[in-house]
């Protein structure tokens, strides 16, 4: 299952507690896509992500958002 998260517009912490609530639904195989463009949740996110050890691809879409597709 893909999960998805429009973050875009919020400040951080909500993107960072949204993505986690998301992470926590999913099971091996699926597949959950965020979109951010705050600076907080810009830095934090990946953060956490590399803390928790999860693999995830980062990539620049357009006017600073950046989208990251985090796997399970």
């Amino acid at each position: 299952m893909i999960y998805k998260y429009d973050g875009i517009g919020k400040k951080c912490p909500v993107p960072l507690i949204n993505m986690r609530l998301l992470i926590k639904k999913m099971q091996s195989g699926d597949e959950c896509i965020i979109y951010i463009n705050d600076a907080g949740s810009l830095n934090d996110i990946p953060k956490l992500l590399d803390k928790q050890g999860y693999q995830y691809r980062k990539q620049m879409i357009a006017n600073g958002t950046v989208e990251i597709s985090i796997c399970v």
